[in-house]
């Protein structure tokens, strides 16, 4: 392994002093042309997920920040599930490689007015996965929201240990030790459910070796035939999806039938947002759910509740194979953003990297992205403005103080759009 090879896998230890120490061996070497560093281009990623919460390859948020500026990407961000731990070393590490950042946070939210529909989490009627964007740092100094933060950990603890015990009985003697083959998995012990597969997979390997026997094992258990899983023993991305959606997702083993006790109400992580002078998003998906079918009516429910910017994965929308279904997803992507440009919502875009395969950044020459980039990066801009606002005075896009200064959203979103810009200017 190189010098390079070797400080950049530095950067995804579980030791905070060691990933930084190899940040700044890394930026010695930029800094003496050993590594080119481009000049930024106009892509951004705004929703990438570190260990924190998952990250396919590993990346802790430095290596995300590092990454972002190798690659050139004008803005990029952090949005991890059901913690803001990795915020204040994300932003850091933006400061020292001169990258503008922009934080988040994620989580699956109970919806009671959708109660029976599928919105835009397979499997989970109810369920809707949910962010708050442009948070200032780690620390909570209120207690309401500190409390609430906690909640949400252990709720998410609370559900994985859950899930675990009934997909344990299920898969035996494939069986999982909660607290020592999942919480280490994570660097603060907040594993997600695609850890959880990760280590199904791992732990069925094990218990056996034989290739033959863990194809039989999992045709069985996964009610599949033998020749579809012998194809995906070599495949973890199909195989770690198919466990979890046999298992985790609504009819399996594991699954857990939605309510407060299990997941935040959707309006209480918006307060949660707010009280910390973050923006209350919704997340779509495709548009294809029954939940997400009628865009209009999705966005007045959520913008009720509070909700003031739109989170997308566009390559889910337009990376698709099948010739009717890309043509449907593009017809409703395109739908979604004009009307969030209508309403004067930021959007927020992003690749996740939260299952293997998923590139680092979106497409944005894509021919099927031309008629929405733009929306795409002036989301980013405004974001990245109301993030740069966070940081100084506090008079972000939602402030009090957004409120009486900008009667018209769209005049909001002006100003902090060029307050972006100003700040990637003098970085």
């Amino acid at each position: 392994m190189d010098k390079i090879a070797e400080l950049e896998a530095r950067l995804d230890s579980f030791d905070r002093a060691e990933r930084d120490a190899a940040l700044e061996a890394l930026l010695n070497l930029a800094e003496r042309g050993d590594i080119r560093l481009p000049h930024p281009t106009d892509r951004v990623n705004l929703h990438a997920h570190s260990f924190y919460s998952f990250n396919a390859l590993g990346y802790s948020p430095a290596h995300i920040a590092w990454r972002a500026r190798r690659e050139g990407l004008a803005v990029v961000g952090l949005v991890d599930f059901d913690v803001l731990d990795g915020i204040d070393e994300f932003y850091r590490a933006g400061r020292l490689l001169g990258i503008p950042t922009v934080a988040g946070v994620e989580t699956r939210a109970y919806v009671p007015e959708l109660a029976s529909a599928e919105i835009n989490s397979p499997g989970e009627p109810g369920i809707t996965y949910h962010m708050g964007i442009g948070f200032a740092g780690t620390q909570i100094a209120d207690p309401d929201a500190a409390a609430f933060a906690r909640t949400i950990r252990a709720s998410a603890r609370r559900r994985n240990a859950e899930m675990v015990r009934r997909v344990n009985a299920y898969l035996d003697p494939v069986a999982l030790d909660y607290d020592a083959d999942v919480l280490p998995l994570s660097p603060s012990g907040t594993p997600t459910e695609r850890h959880l597969c990760a280590a199904y997979q791992k732990k069925a390997e094990q218990v056996y070796p034989d290739e033959a026997e863990r194809t039989a094992f999992w045709a069985d258990r996964l009610d599949l035939p033998a020749d579809r899983v012998r194809a995906m023993i070599g495949d973890p991305v199909t195989l770690q999806a198919t466990i979890r959606s046999k298992t985790m997702k609504r009819g399996g083993a594991g699954y857990m039938e939605p309510d407060p006790e299990a997941f935040p109400l959707m309006t209480d992580m918006n307060r949660f947002s707010l009280s910390l002078g973050a923006i209350p998003t919704l997340t779509w998906l495709d548009g294809t759910s029954a939940g997400e079918r009628d865009a209009e009516a999705l966005i007045d429910l959520h913008v009720a509740a509070g909700a003031a910017a739109l989170n997308i994965i566009p390559d889910r929308n337009w990376n698709v194979a099948e010739a009717a279904l890309k043509a449907t997803k593009l017809e409703t992507l395109y739908e979604i953003v004009r009307l969030a440009d209508a309403r004067g919502l930021p959007i927020v875009v992003g690749t996740e990297m939260n299952a293997p395969g998923l590139k680092f950044v979106d497409s944005f020459d894509a021919p099927e992205l031309r008629p929405v980039v733009a929306s795409f990066l002036r989301g980013a801009w405004i974001l990245r403005g109301h993030t740069v606002a966070m940081l100084t005075d506090g008079r972000g896009y939602v402030s009090d103080w957004a409120a009486a200064e900008f009667k018209d959203v769209h005049r909001r979103n002006a100003y902090f759009h060029d307050l972006g810009r100003a700040s990637a200017r003098n970085a």
